[in-house]
């Protein structure tokens, strides 16, 4: 017997129907109503010819939401850049109450991974969890990275929380039951340029886990030890948050500038590189510069800036 099919039962269809179009539309909610920038699209498309490997490219100005977006969407390696995700699960069971961001924690050989700092403690040292969350994201330590992964509850509970907070594509991938061929194909971690660009810019705006939290995590990214690629190229008394992550193969950098003219952000990701060499004028390196360059001269024309002669022998 065929049923009728009421405008009540439709309205119900079209309610379900849409669900997910709204789902998908409400993940980036917050990033609003944004425009191609074309002029920066084709300097940029320029600069990217002839690299050797695959790239990825993500800019958003925040203050005119003109977007540039080459394989933005694509998957890449975070390598390092993982560790913004990591401090936001971190930071999670802090809210929640289940750690202090000043606690004591009791370092073991058990969980030496390399000879890093946290890597270098002799078993039984304490340390503050705060002191270990700035040396992930500061210096990049790796044993004390891995170290707050598991005090986060693992990756399975930090990727909970990505796709609870709108980014499906970003995942951690090393000890992460079920994630063992994600790992094999992207290491650590995998992203995309505008996921990764568009956590930073959650976390600047408050929006990451809370206000404070957000507050305290925004401050640890702009505390970069590691500044020799993008970050030599802008000017030392601006403002930023960046992290950046490196492979044999791969290269990336996400970096929040805060220009005078507005803030910009912008995420550049490499994978499948020729050029594994672990040295300055590697071909990723060189492009992670590139960027950075055009993009300060684009957005603030007026500036006379430039590095100081001689300033490439630091790093």
């Amino acid at each position: 017997m065929r049923k009728r099919f009421t405008p009540a039962l439709f309205l119900l269809f079209t309610i379900i129907g849409t669900s997910g179009w709204y789902m998908a539309l409400a993940q980036h909610s917050f990033v609003g109503v944004t425009k191609g920038d074309k002029k920066l699209t084709r300097q940029i498309q320029e600069l990217l010819k002839g690299f050797n490997g695959d790239v990825g490219v993500y800019v958003r100005n925040l203050k005119t939401n003109r977007v540039v977006m080459v394989n933005a969407d694509t998957v890449f390696p975070t390598a390092s850049t993982i560790k913004i995700p990591i401090m936001c699960g971190v930071f999670d069971k802090i809210h929640q109450g289940e750690l202090s961001y000043q606690q004591e924690l009791v370092y073991r050989d058990s969980l030496h991974y390399d000879d890093g700092i946290v890597g270098s403690l002799k078993d039984g040292a304490k340390i503050p969890l705060s002191y270990v969350v700035m040396l992930m994201e500061t210096i990049s330590d790796n044993t004390g990275s891995l170290w707050l992964q598991a005090l986060a509850g693992g990756g399975a509970t930090i990727n909970n929380w990505l796709a609870a907070n709108g980014f499906p594509q970003t995942r951690v991938n090393s000890r992460t039951p079920g994630r063992e061929a994600n790992r094999s194909r992207y290491g650590w971690g995998q992203t995309t340029p505008r996921e990764l660009g568009e956590l930073l810019v959650m976390i600047r705006r408050g929006r990451a886990v809370s206000p404070d939290a957000s507050d305290r995590m925004y401050r640890n990214l702009g505390r970069q030890f590691w500044d020799g690629e993008g970050l030599s190229q802008l000017p030392p008394d601006i403002k930023v948050a960046a992290k950046n992550g490196a492979v044999n193969q791969s290269k990336s950098e996400v970096v929040l500038v805060h220009a005078p003219h507005g803030e910009y952000v912008y995420c550049l990701m490499t994978k499948n590189q020729k050029d594994e060499r672990w040295v300055r004028d590697n071909e990723g390196y060189v492009l992670l510069r590139k960027l950075a360059t055009l993009l300060w001269s684009y957005y603030e024309p007026s500036s006379q800036w430039k590095p100081a002669e001689g300033y490439e022998k630091w790093w």
